[in-house]
């Protein structure tokens, strides 16, 4: 739908339109204004006189369909009367409704709309839209005609006719609905539709396309053996209810499902000429080299091995080779002239394999998978579950996978298609020779004719062909390698007054190394040394001190700092390195090298630097920018927390931020350079601002995106302070890891780092951790069911928090103990510690931990049997995250809401909530979702659907069992008692 579409909706009482309503209440409004009915008799006249569209009625029918059988003695002058003051209450429209042949008509137009007209044209539109293809379109202009509902049809209003049209009308809705919820899978709306689908199929048991629909949902969302339960539940319920099967295409479904169809996957772009779906199609190939040259047989090999695609064999190939031989060039050009043989699309990544931290699997599959088109709320955690859904989306699809710099065969195997009509071209420094299927190519340096070529076609036939023997020359020094050949003819095209000979005879003078050029990562450092050598001083100072940097990049003001200049100064010299080659632009404000040349810079740091401490203030200047613009960060996020106030004083300013939002935004966009710096200053010995550093990041740990790099940061400064014995940064530093455990659902270790963090932080005399960490062990033994050693802790950490006035994070521990009374069913002070968290976060007008106070006080009062007020309070909550974009927040409370409506008897709207929550994934890792589960099999059970909820059930218990939790045994039971039904 379109925004003329969307405003015209807006926009249909405004001025003095008139507007009649049936899908809901019987209303008529005049603009914004609603007009007076009248009695609900008037109100059946109206409804039928609305409905036929626009036929005239006779007096017999209309009083048929007001009293039905039994009229009173003077129906038609009550009939008369109820049209008069119909008349009445239209005012200036009265002549809509008119009176023809001793009957009634109400005329609908541009002059008086209605609802259930209005409805059936977008449903007109949107079946035009899907036979057209356009997916999106046609699912919008469904929720639009779905939107045009208000509830029940002619609600209130009496008579044979409006209880037939009540059916009639809730019908079509439901057909609506099952046309709109089959779009939403075919766009990859699984996840999302298992939550609608289960609460309309608890109201509307013996639909079986909804159940259908439910099935595929679950498959799609890697849920098999609750799709096969609810097949099991809804046989079973038709066999009991109506003495039939289950219809035919629910059982060739069951079927399907567990013969793992491929086809039963999501596809996201099944009609490549569909209208709306070229944009889901992915095209990541970086651009290729316009004067790419040589490796014809290269070329060759390789084109033929992806051209093998069609057959039964997935063509996997694997291009090694030393640094800077052209292995990302190869790859990128031949991929490119293979591009029309994968008409679905190609994906590329740079796996960072030759760095200190090379990508990780997981993070690369959910950039495909949001490249392919599925929703940040439908990828699953874990790389297992994102690997099997990155390649059931390209079952039966042609896309190419173009997988760069790859450390080893083991980073790669996840990111591999499973069937056939894919391919992936992998380029390593590594022969990837464990890896299965690779057809294995050894790039070489150029042969010398294929060298002077490339040299030739950059500089320009014009400067070399007269200079031929002193052009190979220069292509021998620079040991035939293309790296280093592009930055040598790049050089000599740049300086217009050079010859190639002068060229020639620079390389052959430069400092003797000319055997260095021949071999290995040597053979790429002298080449660079050939740019270096032109550098002038604050051009070389900047090249060699950014080279010290850890990270994927660096922001201009990051490089600013780490070169102690003004950021306007930075860019100049920054820019200047650009246009050597030297450094690349990653995008506007970013800056990066390539591989081999920060190892160049390095080595020319260690050798070339004046004064020598220079190599680690560079370092930690930048180390005192990311902390100090973090605090700032933290400051934004978490108004009046005295946590920044133990952290080390700020060397420099950093930089500020107009808002939150801003702030945030800073802090996810350089959170991998963050991780980065973190652990470099932990390997050189910066203990106290690594640690500090990591507490005023604690956002990232919660972000879904960062939270494996955040938890090994946290690993490797607890582990450099043991080491070094340093008892405060691995105080801080164990706090944060046990918050990264406790995250993911990993309760035992998080109580392990706990404790540790506690001892080190009260022999180091530190607040900050003498009060998280209490905290943090009376969280975790809540989870683990020790629910009165809890009690002790968060009493002390309450108490260390008051000493330290810090009226946050009082609050935030008042909740906690909130949980654990109610845990311990003394529900009064409960509620009572809640209230006070809520108190506390209404006096500092503190928005989003106000949303976490409002989550405890509605579970509080759900468990203390207030189950209205507590919905209430938790549905503010929810929405509070929602808006602040906390999913697995948002998710965690959904959970908490599905558990209240539980306690009230609703199992529908359970099971509902329950499944927004896995959807979104909650906090607590594994054991959270087995917590879900739970709720979600006693809803399910509740509702009849005793398969499935087994199905749930066996899947918590699974997870809890290795855990050691002891919710094993109340799951045990429930299984039992699901088992007897």
């Amino acid at each position: 739908m379109g925004a003329g579409d969307q405003e015209q909706v807006g926009t249909e009482r405004q001025g003095n339109q008139l507007h009649f309503t049936v899908l809901g209440p019987v209303r008529a409004w005049r603009g914004d204004q609603q007009l007076t009915m009248g009695s609900p008799q008037q109100k059946a006249l109206l409804a039928a006189l609305l409905l036929p569209g626009g036929r005239t009625s006779t007096a017999e029918e209309l009083i048929d369909a007001i009293w039905g059988e039994e009229p009173p003695d003077r129906a038609k002058a009550a009939l008369r009367t109820y049209a008069s003051r119909i008349r009445k209450a239209l005012g200036s429209a009265a002549g809509i409704l008119v009176s023809e042949s001793g009957g009634y008509a109400v005329r609908t137009g541009p002059e008086a709309t209605l609802d259930a007209e209005r409805a059936h044209e977008l449903a007109v539109r949107a079946e035009k839209a899907a036979s057209a293809g356009d997916r999106e379109a046609a699912r919008e202009l469904y929720g639009s005609a779905l939107a045009q509902w208000a509830g029940e049809p002619l609600a209130h209003v009496p008579g044979p006719y409006a209880e037939h049209q009540r059916v009639r009308l809730g019908e079509w809705r439901l057909g609506l609905l099952e046309l709109r919820l089959d779009l939403d899978l075919q766009v990859g709306g699984h996840a999302e539709a298992v939550s609608e689908l289960t609460a309309l199929t608890a109201a509307h048991p013996l639909r079986e396309r909804l159940r259908e629909l439910l099935m595929l949902a679950l498959y799609r969302s890697g849920r098999q053996a609750e799709a096969l339960a609810v097949y099991a539940d809804t046989r079973k319920l038709l066999a009991d209810e109506l003495g039939v099967d289950p219809r035919t295409e629910l059982s060739e479904l069951q079927q399907r499902i567990l013969e793992a169809d491929d086809e039963l996957a999501y596809q996201s772009a099944e009609d490549p000429s569909a209208p709306g779906t070229e944009a889901t199609r992915p095209a990541q190939l970086p651009a290729t080299v316009a004067d790419f040259t040589g490796r014809a047989s290269f070329v060759a090999e390789l084109g033929d091995e992806l051209a093998q695609t069609d057959g039964t064999v997935m063509a996997v190939s694997a291009v090694a080779g030393i640094g800077g031989v052209g292995k990302t060039t190869l790859a990128i050009h031949v991929a490119h002239a293979a591009a029309d043989r994968f008409p679905d699309g190609q994906l590329y990544v740079d796996l960072q394999g030759a760095g200190a931290a090379p990508v990780d699997p997981e993070t690369v599959l959910g950039s495909f998978l949001r490249a392919l088109g599925v929703a940040d709320s439908a990828i699953p955690s874990g790389t297992e579950e994102r690997s099997a859904l990155f390649r059931s989306l390209l079952a039966g699809r042609r896309v190419l996978t173009l997988l760069d710099n790859a450390r080893d065969a083991a980073q790669v195997r996840p990111l591999l298609p499973g069937t056939s009509g894919c391919a992936a071209l992998v380029t390593s420094r590594a022969r990837l020779v464990d890896l299965a299927g690779a057809h294995l190519v050894d790039l070489d340096v150029m042969n010398p004719e294929e060298a002077l070529a490339l040299f030739t076609r950059i500089v320009g036939a014009e400067r070399v062909v007269p200079e031929r023997e002193a052009a190979m020359d220069v292509v021998a020094a620079c040991g035939f390698l293309p790296l280093a050949i592009r930055i040598a003819a790049a050089r000599l095209s740049a300086r217009r007054t050079w010859t190639v000979s002068a060229l020639a005879a620079k390389l052959g003078d430069e400092r003797r190394r000319l055997d260095e050029l021949q071999v290995g990562d040597q053979a790429v450092k002298a080449t660079f040394e050939l740019g270096y050598g032109q550098l002038d001083r604050e051009q070389s100072r900047a090249f060699r001190l950014l080279g010290l940097a850890e990270g994927p990049d660096i922001s201009l003001d990051a490089a600013a700092a780490l070169l102690d200049r003004a950021p306007e100064e930075a860019e100049d010299l920054l820019e200047s390195l650009v246009d050597t080659s030297l450094l690349e632009s990653a995008a506007p404000g970013r800056y990066r090298f390539h591989d081999l040349v920060r190892l160049f810079a390095r080595a020319c740091a260690e050798r070339d630097e004046q004064p020598t401490g220079e190599c680690e203030a560079a370092p930690a200047r930048l180390l005192d920018f990311y902390l100090a613009t973090a605090r700032h960060v933290f400051a934004w996020d978490h108004p009046r927390d005295r946590t920044v106030d133990h952290l080390g004083p700020p060397v420099c300013r950093g930089l500020d931020f107009p808002g939150q939002e801003s702030a945030l935004e800073w802090l996810f966009a350089e959170g991998e350079c963050l991780m980065a710096a973190i652990g470099q200053a932990a390997s050189r010995g910066a203990l106290r601002p690594a640690a500090d550093l990591l507490v005023a990041t604690k956002d990232l740990a919660d972000s879904g995106v960062h939270s494996l790099r955040y938890e090994r940061a946290a690993a490797a400064v607890r582990e450099a302070a043991e080491r070094a014995g340093e008892a405060l940064p691995g105080a801080r530093a164990g706090i944060m890891l046990t918050h990264a455990h406790a995250l993911a659902g990993r309760f035992p270790q998080a109580e392990t780092e706990a404790v540790r963090a506690l001892a080190l932080g009260r022999s180091a005399d530190d607040p900050l951790s003498c009060s998280y960490a209490p905290n943090d062990l009376g969280i975790l033994t809540t989870y683990l069911g020790r629910h009165e050693e809890a009690e002790s802790h968060l009493d002390a950490a309450i108490l260390a928090f008051r000493a330290d006035e810090n009226r946050p994070s009082e609050a935030s521990a008042l909740c906690n103990l909130s949980r654990v009374h109610t845990a311990l069913a003394r529900h009064e002070s409960a509620v009572e510690l809640a209230m006070q968290g809520v108190a506390i976060y209404e006096e500092m007008d503190s928005t989003l931990r106000m949303a976490n106070a409002l989550y405890t006080l509605g579970s509080a009062l759900s468990a203390a049997g207030r189950v209205a007020e507590g919905l209430q309070h938790l549905t503010d909550a929810r929405e509070i995250f929602h808006v602040s974009r906390q999913s697995r927040w948002e998710g965690v409370t959904h959970f908490r809401i599905a558990e209240a409506h539980l306690l009230s008897g609703d199992a529908a709207r359970a099971a509902e909530h329950a499944e927004q929550a896995i959807a979104l994934r909650v906090i607590g890792g594994e054991w959270r979702k087995a917590t879900v589960l739970v709720v979600l099999g006693k809803a399910l059970a509740r509702l009849g659907q005793a398969r499935r909820a087994r199905a749930c059930l066996e899947e918590a218990l699974a997870i809890f069992e290795p855990l050691g939790s002891p919710e094993s045994a109340e799951v045990r039971e429930l299984l039992t008692r699901v088992s007897e039904r």
